[in-house]
């Protein structure tokens, strides 16, 4: 019981690492270079416009969805890993 509940406790660590993960990197792509960093990222052109409002119009949801997919595989990878797999 106690293996049990270390291992439920383990997994759902990792979980929340990997969600912490996730959403610390799409608020740093959403809000640090579209909003805070935007000014830096004036100079660099892609598509006809600088980066920041690339990332402000467009760069945060192709992270977003990204991070989905990420998510996803991760999470495949750890609930094999604590047997818990569909």
């Amino acid at each position: 019981m106690a293996d049990h509940k270390s291992n439920a406790e383990a997994y759902w660590s990792a979980n929340l690492r990997l969600i912490l993960g996730s959403l610390v990197i799409w608020a740093l792509c959403s809000y640090g270079f579209g909003i805070i960093l935007r000014p830096m990222l004036s100079g660099i052109m892609i598509g006809g416009a600088d980066l920041g409002f690339f990332f402000a119009q467009q760069g945060s949801i192709y992270v977003f969805i990204a991070l989905i997919f990420f998510y996803r595989w991760k999470m495949n990878k750890l609930d094999k890993e604590f047997g818990l797999e569909e």
